[in-house]
């Protein structure tokens, strides 16, 4: 989805169209009101100053905040009904991967770096949209929406991250989104509005593809490969593990492997011992490629079929990082269906939840 262009910094705001003796008064008006007036405004740290420092388009225009809530990155856009206004980072807030108190920690660097460059303050926004893996569960939707009550004003709404990556790729219009993050899911709509998914339950069993997915294969491979070799040597890859983890004997690799560690923050590694030439490596991003592109395949079968025309995009940090996943997943789709439409460009699906903001309010 295009974002319209935000006003250059330090350039006068657009005209207001009121009268001089009425802009006046909403002046003198705003001054008053520079003391926060309740405790969410309070929570939230942020000065009643930078209100009156925006206060000529935020009192006559509506603020919206649209969140993706990842597992290792959280990223916020505000805006108005047509320009982009700030945005902001942090690390990741979905809070089965990283907890209560992260999750609160990261959503409030995110939206306050978002709330600075727009220059308002959080009990401003009219409306918030937050897509995060599981987000239709009652139980993370209500944690969720409890801690953002403590960050922001108005409405709160909270949906799925493949839901935002939807709106973000196709609108209201039909296709399939593959997401390989953290964790990974295909979902799908056809013109009829029908809805499928593949993949997505957790990355205990699931996940094929994803961050973690890719970082447990890569240890479960490069061990495979020790074994093979006879434990005479190692890979460039399980050398890169090693190193990451900060251990220099194979048998505490095992142990760090079997102690339930972040197997996404292995990515990285991978990455460079691909790049190295290391074949088990190159393998492990070839199969995570081929995995995507079968879930997105169950899909495809599941509501489009073989003979309709389907639009296919991906979004998430694996497919940004990774050519390798990118190529093989294209290839593979194209392969099996050759009457997809593959979108190049990168999707955003933090532009999805602001346009939901903006569209649901």
């Amino acid at each position: 989805m295009a974002r319209a262009p935000s006003p250059a910094n330090g350039s006068p705001l657009k005209s207001t169209g009121l009268s001089a003796s009425t802009s006046r008064n909403l002046q003198a008006g705003n001054q008053a009101r520079k003391k926060p007036r309740n405790s969410q405004q309070q929570r939230t740290g942020v000065h009643a100053r930078a209100h009156t420092d925006f206060c000529d388009r935020t009192t006559l225009v509506s603020i919206f905040l649209g969140i993706d809530g990842g597992g290792s990155k959280t990223t916020c856009v505000i805006a108005d009904e047509n320009s982009l206004l700030g945005t902001g980072t942090s690390a990741g807030s979905n809070v089965v991967r990283v907890g209560e108190t992260q999750a609160r920690k990261s959503l409030g660097i995110a939206i306050r770096a978002a709330c600075a460059e727009a220059k308002i303050i959080p009990t401003q926004i009219k409306k918030t949209c937050v897509g995060i893996a599981g987000g239709a569960r009652p139980e993370i939707a209500n944690v969720v929406r409890r801690l953002l009550l403590e960050l922001v004003g108005g409405e709160i709404e909270i949906v799925g991250d493949q839901v935002i990556a939807m709106e973000a790729a196709f609108g209201d219009g039909p296709g399939v989104i593959v997401i390989a993050g953290t964790g990974s899911i295909a979902y799908g709509r056809n013109a009829k509005g029908e809805l499928a998914r593949a993949g997505g339950w957790g990355f205990a069993i699931s996940d094929e593809g994803s961050g973690h997915w890719i970082g447990r294969a890569a240890v479960k491979a490069s061990l495979r490969a020790y074994d093979q070799a006879g434990h005479e040597s190692t890979s460039p890859l399980l050398d890169g593990i090693m190193k990451f983890w900060g251990v220099t004997l194979v048998e505490q690799l095992v142990v760090m492997a079997n102690s339930t560690p972040d197997f996404s923050a292995l990515l990285p590694t991978v990455l460079s011992a691909t790049e190295a030439g290391d074949d088990v490596a190159r393998n492990v991003l070839s199969q995570a490629g081929s995995e995507l592109a079968a879930m997105a395949g169950i899909v495809i079968d599941r509501i489009f079929g073989k003979d309709k025309s389907v639009p296919v995009a991906v979004s998430g940090g694996v497919f940004y990082n990774s050519g390798l996943v990118r190529q093989i997943f294209d290839q593979s789709i194209g392969d099996a269906y050759p009457q997809a439409s593959l979108k190049k460009e990168a999707i955003d699906p933090a532009s999805g939840a602001l346009a939901l903001a903006r569209k649901n309010s």
